[in-house]
């Protein structure tokens, strides 16, 4: 017969369970609205920062801008801003995106390290690669990216890498995040879409188009980041929200099944109780 109080006991346990991963579920989902807003909203000066660069670069000599050519010496390694999580609980997106890093950087020798988040700082060590820099330890990380941009803008210009890429999970909906990885340096100034007929073929700029399209080139680099890294955040709510809504439902699955196990223990000991009852009474009787 099995353990009434032990059942009892996991019961309890399994409800205490359900309520921390339903807490936790909503939390993520608030977080994850804030998160995918901030990535939407910032879609539009995105779009319209593009367009001037677009804009600027077929007025101006490109490829004398140290962040648009590539080195003149390679040297044979790239520097990968790696954009993970500082916390688990989100099902298999790290597993996910780790897997991915690992197939597009097999060799350790081939890259250095830049990371945000403790679970991307943790497998480069794991793997024996080389860690530039971590950018972990903030309250939010979209607080890193100016540092960041730096960083990685300083270190390629100075002819140290032969170019820098960003891996990271890509936000595509509530229930679907891919990773994927972007190469941000050197820059490529592709065209759009859609022709722009709408700006001004002739306009003046002061102080001179060649000084504004060199200072919008690191605006532009850093707002590819932040939006890298929005994406990334709102991927980990996404997918931490989705896991705990797993648990909790898996919980209160366990909880009704350990629920029958424990009317039929109950039954069982309730059923001997009366056989025996009967038995010492008619031995009694006899």
């Amino acid at each position: 017969m099995a353990n009434i109080r032990l059942i009892k006991g996991r019961i309890k346990s399994a409800k205490n369970i359900s309520q921390i991963t339903k807490a936790m579920e909503m939390v993520a989902a608030s977080k994850m609205k804030k998160a995918q807003a901030q990535a939407t909203a910032g879609k539009l000066y995105a779009q319209k920062i593009f367009e001037m660069v677009i804009t600027l670069a077929s007025r101006t000599k490109t490829a004398s801008h140290p962040l648009l050519k590539k080195p003149e010496v390679l040297s044979g390694k790239r520097l990968v801003v790696l954009l993970s999580s500082n916390k688990g609980l989100c099902g298999g997106l790290n597993a996910n995106l780790f897997r991915f890093f690992l197939l597009q950087y097999p060799a350790t020798k081939s890259y250095e390290g830049v990371t945000v988040g403790k679970k991307g700082a943790a497998l480069i060590a794991r793997v024996g690669g080389q860690l530039k820099a971590d950018f972990s330890n903030t309250s939010s990380f979209v607080n890193v990216v100016p540092a960041l941009t730096k960083l990685v803008t300083e270190e390629y210009i100075a002819g140290h890498y032969d170019g820098v890429d960003l891996v990271y999970s890509e936000f595509i909906s509530v229930a679907k995040q891919n990773p994927r990885k972007k190469t941000i340096l050197p820059l490529t100034i592709e065209s759009l879409d859609a022709p722009l007929t709408d700006l001004p073929l002739e306009f003046l700029i002061e102080p001179s188009i060649d000084e504004v399209f060199e200072e919008l080139l690191p605006h532009y680099l850093e707002n590819q980041i932040r939006d890298a890294l929005l994406e990334a955040e709102a991927s980990f709510y996404s997918a931490q929200m989705i896991a705990m809504r797993n648990a909790t439902d898996n919980a209160l699955s366990l909880v009704d099944e350990l629920t029958l196990v424990y009317n039929k223990a109950r039954q069982e000991k309730i059923t001997y109780e009366i056989t025996d009852l009967i038995t010492a009474t008619m031995t009694v009787s006899a």
